[in-house]
């Protein structure tokens, strides 16, 4: 006989930067930052993150690039991975992701590659508490998820190994 999994993921549709608690405007005008400074020679594809940790420290991350493909790096991973050497202990209050081509200068929907939400899935892990994220939207829109776990609701962590 089959079984019912019920998993709920909410995702709010924001028509503006209006509608962006203070917190999350400070954090997608990071991100843009981020993105605007990336390092993207080869895909002209610049992405930018930004973390809000628990103490309001706002850090940020953005693609990083290298002519030997694989081994370049997301923003997403970039600032979660900086942001844990520097603050191993601190809690992680919001991640925020935008994006842009080189050639335009308004800002695209962004949506994290598995590889970044395995890793973001892994950070929520870690902390015991959920990571809202926001995404850059398309049309000036933006996407608020509750959790990580909205973006990658069957997640691989340590309970599995």
């Amino acid at each position: 006989m089959a079984s019912e999994l019920n998993i709920h993921i909410c995702i709010d549709v924001l028509d503006s930067t209006n509608e962006l608690t203070q917190q999350e405007r400070d954090a997608m005008s990071l991100a843009q930052e981020a993105a605007n400074d990336a390092y993207a020679p080869y895909s002209n594809f610049l992405v930018g993150a930004a973390l809000v940790l628990e103490d309001g420290t706002l850090f940020k991350g953005s693609n990083q690039e290298n002519a030997a493909y694989p081994s370049g790096m997301c923003a997403e991973r970039t600032a979660l991975f900086a942001t844990s050497a520097h603050y191993p202990n601190k809690k992680i209050k919001l991640i925020a992701v935008t994006a842009r081509r080189r050639s335009e200068q308004h800002f695209l929907p962004a949506m994290p590659c598995g590889a970044c939400r395995q890793v973001m899935a892994e950070y929520e892990h870690k902390q015991g508490e959920a990571i809202p994220v926001l995404l850059q939207g398309p049309d000036g829109k933006f996407y608020r998820l509750r959790s990580v776990s909205d973006l990658l609701p069957f997640q691989f962590n340590k309970e599995h190994l």
